[in-house]
């Protein structure tokens, strides 16, 4: 029977570990793998913004095969290791998902609640004291982090009670930091502006908005607007760097016109 492709990079992972094997791959370990890895991750993230389907399914591919890499490499010290965490994820997603495998009917709001009631009592099972951050990983980037930190804390009911209010503590932060500013305290202005941009986090996730992905495509909308204003600039036999302020603002001006 034709192997599947899980089971071809399987062989060839394998192979390339092996005894006449790949003499940089032999040498890896999970713990060199990891910057690979979130690489990778960013790559694909970054695919899948751009909605590139060709790129999706090559980075795609690429996290795949580290993650199995790592599975295998941890498959030598602990024979099924890779098959082990398989089962035990599939079992985890059946567990938190009662709404379809037991019980029925739950909206989006109620899956989310059950959905970390289960992780709670998971780790408390595991831990006397879990905590309700205990499962928020401290690797994640500040801004994700934040959006998950105030997510967290509003379904234990530790939030403000209308959007309004909330308003009002990011007009708050807003004071503070321009108080700061006001000063020459470096360490009081860099606190007032982490205070105030984890307020603004909470005011987007009150809207449906993240953060952290709303900020990636406003960093993309800015690069594609520089990049068309330099290749404008160039047609028209301009030096970027030659030209004023004001003369830029007016490229500026013409890319967004014709850009969103």
């Amino acid at each position: 029977m034709e192997k599947n492709n899980f089971e071809r990079i399987i062989e060839v992972i394998d192979t390339l570990t092996g005894p006449d094997g790949c003499p940089w791959d032999k040498e890896q370990t999970p713990q060199s793998m990891c910057d690979y890895l979130v690489e990778e991750c960013f790559e694909l993230v970054e695919a899948i913004r751009q909605d590139d389907k060709s790129e999706i399914a090559e980075e795609l591919g690429d996290v795949l095969f580290l993650l199995l890499f790592i599975g295998r490499c941890h498959d030598r010290e602990i024979p099924d290791f890779l098959q082990t965490a398989l089962a035990g994820n599939v079992a985890k997603m059946i567990r938190r998902h009662p709404h379809v495998y037991g019980e029925k009917a739950a909206d989006v709001a109620e899956v989310v609640k059950n959905w970390e009631q289960i992780k709670k009592q998971e780790k408390a099972e595991k831990d006397k004291d879990p905590g309700v951050f205990a499962s928020l990983p401290a690797s994640l980037p500040p801004l994700l982090r934040a959006y998950r930190i105030n997510s967290k804390a509003a379904r234990t009911g530790f939030t403000w009670a209308t959007d309004a209010d909330q308003e009002k503590k990011l007009a708050e932060e807003w004071n503070e930091l321009q108080a700061a500013l006001a000063t020459d305290d470096a360490a009081a202005r860099e606190e007032e502006f982490g205070d105030y941009l984890f307020s603004l986090v909470e005011y987007g996730r009150r809207r449906g908005i993240k953060a952290n992905s709303a900020l990636a495509v406003a960093n993309s909308k800015f690069l594609g607007r520089f990049e068309a204003m330099e290749k404008l600039a160039r047609e028209r036999g301009l030096e970027l760097d030659r030209l004023s302020l004001e003369e830029m603002d007016t490229l500026w001006d013409e890319i967004k016109a014709t850009r969103r």
